[in-house]
């Protein structure tokens, strides 16, 4: 008799099989569950992909301070500041030194004009309008302020910093750009600013508040002074000097209406001699662009041009004290009288 092999199942009987060992009611509920789950789930995956930047940039948003409203531009003022001599007649016994310790708190003028260097005496005595080695009681002299400041307020055309700022890597998680929350200059910046019309100055100045270009600055700023061959600590500014395209070193500084307490100090550009002196000579104008800013006490009409003598603080900051010496700017004689 021949062998029967015996034959192999097919899948489909298998399948049949397998259905009828599963209940219904659980073979209908995978079904469903099916039906409804992986539409749910594409959903949910196609939504998370969108949440999740979304609240990673909610939560980034949170930490990045408010970016200040600009403070309305005021009207700049109807001059510049402007360098020019107090007139003082010489006493018995007077000598350029004690005329210039007294008179403007210069506490280095012996060290600064030596008659160990000649050539600096002759730049004093030039500075004066008479010879120091020769002065008489009834002579009057011209005493100028020694590294004097000004008061300075302008508009940031364009702000550079001094160092090129760090790249950061792409963050794996997708972060939205944040609003430009201006320049960082607390390493240094160059900046242009006008402070009259036709009148732009370059600014090094060092701040923690955010630069926006088109903000407003505040600030002490240092006066170019005049070059005198053989002495690179000259005092004097030169009258004639013009503001326009001049270099400045900002300190005490505001950037709309927010004030840096951590700016550079003003005693820290040379030369100067504001911690020998306990202050320093500052030039401004009258006016919402210039002196009016710090809210001094001068009940003078808008415009004068005004130089006035500020106390170095136990903080290192320049502040008017009430009978600290304050001159007007007389424009027919060329010259500050006390007020």
């Amino acid at each position: 008799m021949a062998s029967r092999m015996p034959s192999r199942p097919r899948a489909s009987d298998t399948l049949r099989s397998l259905l009828r060992l599963i209940p219904w009611k659980l073979l209908l509920l995978l079904i469903l569950f099916g039906a409804i789950v992986t539409p749910v789930f594409s959903y949910s995956f196609h939504l998370g992909g969108r949440l999740m930047p979304a609240i990673s940039g909610f939560f980034y948003a949170l930490g990045v301070p408010a970016t200040p409203v600009p403070t309305p531009y005021p009207a700049f003022a109807q001059a510049l500041p402007q360098p020019g001599p107090v007139l003082y007649t010489v006493q018995e016994g007077d000598n350029c030194d004690e005329i210039l310790t007294v008179q403007m708190h210069m506490a280095d003028a012996s060290q600064i004009f030596s008659d160990a260097k000649p050539e600096t005496v002759r730049a004093l005595s030039s500075a004066i309008g008479q010879d120091c080695h020769k002065l008489q009681p009834g002579m009057v002299i011209r005493l100028s302020p020694q590294y004097p400041l000004m008061a300075l307020g302008g508009i940031i055309l364009k702000a550079r910093p001094v160092t090129p700022p760090q790249v950061l890597p792409t963050p794996l998680i997708p972060v939205p750009t944040p609003p430009d929350q201006g320049i960082d200059c607390s390493q240094g910046c160059t900046m242009q600013v006008r402070i009259a019309p036709g009148v732009v100055v370059n600014v090094d100045a060092t701040t923690n508040v955010p630069v926006q270009n088109g903000s407003w600055i505040w600030a002490f700023a240092t006066y170019p002074l005049a070059h005198v061959t053989g002495m690179s600590n000259y005092p004097y500014a030169n009258p004639q000097t013009s503001l326009n395209g001049a270099t400045l070193h900002a300190c005490q500084i505001q950037i709309n209406d927010t004030y840096d307490d951590h700016s550079s100090s003003c005693d820290e550009f040379q030369p100067n001699t504001i911690d020998d002196d306990g202050g320093a000579w500052l030039l401004g104008v009258v006016g919402p662009s210039s002196l009016d800013h710090w809210k001094l006490p001068l009940h003078l009409p808008q415009g004068t041009r005004v130089l006035l003598w500020l106390s170095l603080d136990a903080h290192g900051n320049l502040t008017f004290h009430k009978g600290n010496e304050v001159y007007r700017y007389d424009e027919q004689q060329q010259i500050y009288v006390r007020v």
